[in-house]
């Protein structure tokens, strides 16, 4: 059975992962082409970003339209990323002037009682995307092998002899039930697009003081995301493990350089611009039926 898969345009295949491979994030920039940015200068760099960024904001808006009037694929777009990472500036800037009738943001807290009683795809799937609509996950089924392999104790309610102290691949079966959904979600219809937002643990340190510092963004911190900076090296491998495990060309994943914010959203808008653009969609035509009925009702409303 085919499977959908999103077209990458040519310019990010150097950060794009679409199968299974060695991933060492110290052997990928958080920077973005360093030595271009700095030959063009980073005034010009952004002016530039800022550009790319509106240009295919707009292109995302229509090729958006086009998905929801045409109800034949859906689109999900993962993101993940260290705290700070910059997931929701991302949302918020690439979707603005999205029909929010067909663009829905998925975020994940903590699981409820009821969700650590299920599976642990259970709450994902859920709330994938229906036909015509663009979902964003914001974390994810990945916490699932991030913040449950750096914390154990958030894992869900499992029998004891399919626990991770039992079973010693327990985390290759849990890389391989990921990429079973994504794949059947593929075959179904749904493009998938996963971005690891990619920054340095200098920059993280940078936008926490930012936070700390400046009174009003004392609200987007708290003792906790300093608490869990110190398992930077942990999550570190954790994103490296599963980067190399569940990278497909049916769901790729785009390690985003991210430390500079323009520029990572201008990369992000413009691969999901260019995804959908890619698909065979179209608005609906109307029979000749239809088209002969609106032209009557024009005519009568024209004459009142």
């Amino acid at each position: 059975m085919s499977v959908v898969k999103p077209k990458i345009n040519g310019q990010f295949k150097d950060i794009t992962l679409v199968e299974p491979q060695k991933v060492k994030l110290d052997k990928l920039s958080a920077d973005y082409k360093p030595e271009e940015v700095k030959k063009a200068g980073k005034k010009k760099a952004h002016s530039f970003a800022g550009e790319v960024l509106e240009q295919s904001r707009e292109a995302l808006i229509e090729a958006h339209e086009k998905l929801w009037a045409a109800k034949k694929y859906g689109v999900l777009i993962i993101l993940q990323g260290m705290d700070t990472a910059g997931k929701d500036g991302t949302i918020r800037h690439i979707l603005s002037g999205v029909n929010p009738q067909g663009c829905r943001i998925q975020g994940f807290k903590v699981p409820t009682a009821e969700e650590h009683s299920h599976n642990f795809l259970w709450r994902y799937q859920k709330v994938v995307p229906a036909r015509g609509e663009l979902v964003v996950f914001n974390r994810s089924h990945y916490e699932d092998v991030l913040a449950v392999k750096v914390h154990p104790e958030y894992m869900e309610q499992l029998p004891e002899e399919l626990s991770v102290k039992k079973d010693k691949k327990f985390w290759d079966a849990r890389y391989e039930d990921i990429n079973a959904f994504e794949k059947h979600l593929a075959r179904n219809g749904i493009v998938i697009l996963k971005f690891f937002l990619h920054i340095s643990k200098d920059e993280q340190k940078n936008r926490l003081l930012e936070r700390l510092t400046i009174p009003a963004k004392n609200w987007k911190i708290s003792p906790a995301d300093l608490k869990e900076r110190q398992f930077w090296d942990k999550y570190t491998n954790a994103y490296q493990d599963l980067l190399s495990a569940t990278s497909n060309q049916y769901a790729p994943w785009v390690v985003v350089p991210a430390n500079d914010k323009k520029i990572a959203r201008a990369i992000i808008a413009n691969m999901i611009a260019d995804a959908i653009n890619d698909l065979d969609i179209d608005f609906p035509k109307l029979s000749a039926q239809e088209t002969e009925a609106l032209k009557a009702a024009k005519e009568q409303l024209e004459q009142e």
